[in-house]
């Protein structure tokens, strides 16, 4: 999911020490002095990682890279057995602070709101609520709970059995929300709620439904479980009103088992989008792909093909990380320059929109994109330019 719901970084530092260590950002040191009288007592600084992988800070700490120097990094991007990965300078990102920041977050608080945003740890998570540069704030609003049925091997996502029941009042909440913010898109997600008979299909419908009373001009995207294949509860959601229809495969199609819960796979996920199309062609299609897990190039172009062929409008490729080191290690740091050769072959397979890049998600600034944009008008017979 954002949207499932891929984590943040992989705890790359864990076994790193000597001069470099002692160079890196306080964000990641604990002091074992507060004195610093000798230099014995310096050398005696040490750092650590908590168990459950790098956060927020780890991306914004110490300064930006500059792109120009991208190229220079000489760090290893393909992980040898019993390494981990530091984290490259194309992975690093500003701090999120501003007003659109805080006045959303105290707003999911009041509300009892979740969003993948926060519960994935995503570092794209101040220019999406509208820290620095951003003026316009976007979330994707995680429904149904944070808590997931499932326990794939790269997500973040607290799991149980039975989850507590969702709350009825969401649906209304969520609209009065997006409605406070003056959002002209939303994204709406959800964990996976296997012990729900339609999988809380009803629930994403009663969603839309409130956001377009609200607001008859908002575009909705869900972005949706697998539902276990049940096509009666796609269908649900389709014909709720929303406007783009995602559901990520996640990876490619020979890495399913690896990546994800059991109860997942590619054929089954390809045949929700694939049914949206029978039910509502009008419907944008969207799904996302991780890159960094082990794939080759020849997987990653068949996978996408394979999407393209079966009507998959959009599609959107960023870099794994590790949430924890409970999870996946990320295998591969893909460089900026892979990813922009794999948004010119999505171009040319015909995607009407197809974002790419390391920071990439598959809700990332969904609602700013030009070409997705193109893509609604051309359904609605609005426009025929791409």
């Amino acid at each position: 999911k954002n949207a499932s719901k891929q984590g943040t970084p992989c705890s790359h530092l864990a076994d790193r020490g000597g001069k470099e260590g002692k160079k890196r950002h306080h964000a990641y040191t604990i002091r074992l002095s507060a004195s610093a009288s000798t230099s014995h007592k310096q050398e005696d600084t040490q750092k650590t990682i908590k168990d459950d992988g790098l956060g927020l800070h780890d991306f914004i700490s110490g300064e930006l890279s500059v792109k120009s120097k991208w190229e220079e990094y000489r760090g290893n991007l393909k992980r040898q057995k019993g390494e981990r990965l530091r984290l490259p300078p194309w992975l690093k990102t500003e701090i999120p602070i501003g007003k659109n920041y805080n006045r959303l977050k105290n707003t999911l608080r009041e509300l009892n709101l979740h969003t993948v945003c926060e519960e994935a740890r995503c570092p794209n998570i101040g220019q999406c609520w509208g820290g620095g540069e951003y003026a316009t704030a976007t979330a994707t609003i995680m429904l149904m709970g944070d808590t997931c049925t499932r326990g794939c091997r790269f997500c973040s996502v607290k799991t149980a059995r039975r989850p507590p029941p969702i709350d009825p009042e969401e649906p209304y909440n969520t609209a009065k929300a997006i409605a406070d913010w003056g959002l002209d898109y939303v994204v709406l997600t959800s964990v996976d709620r296997d012990d729900i008979a339609d999988g809380g299909a009803e629930h994403f419908a009663k969603t839309v439904s409130c956001l377009k009373e609200r607001n008859p001009r908002i575009l909705v995207e869900c972005l949706t479980p697998d539902f276990h294949g049940d096509l009666a509860a796609v269908e649900t959601v389709t014909r709720s009103g929303l406007d783009v229809y995602a559901h990520n495969v996640e990876t490619v199609r020979e890495l399913q088992r690896y990546v994800r819960d059991p109860r997942a796979n590619f054929e089954q996920s390809l045949g929700v989008l694939c049914h949206v199309k029978r039910v509502k062609p009008s419907v944008l299609t969207k799904t996302s792909i991780m890159l960094g897990l082990g794939e080759t190039d020849a997987q990653i172009h068949s996978t996408m093909k394979e999407l393209r062929n079966s009507g998959v409008d959009c599609l959107t490729l960023g870099q794994y990380m590790q949430p924890t080191r409970r999870h996946l290690k990320v295998e591969e740091y893909v460089t900026p320059e892979k990813f922009a050769h794999w948004k010119e072959v999505g171009q040319e397979m015909g995607f009407l929109y197809t974002a790419s890049g390391p920071l990439v998600r598959s809700s990332y600034k969904a609602g700013k994109s030009q070409q997705l944009e193109n893509g609604l008008n051309y359904f609605k017979g609005e426009s025929h330019v791409y």
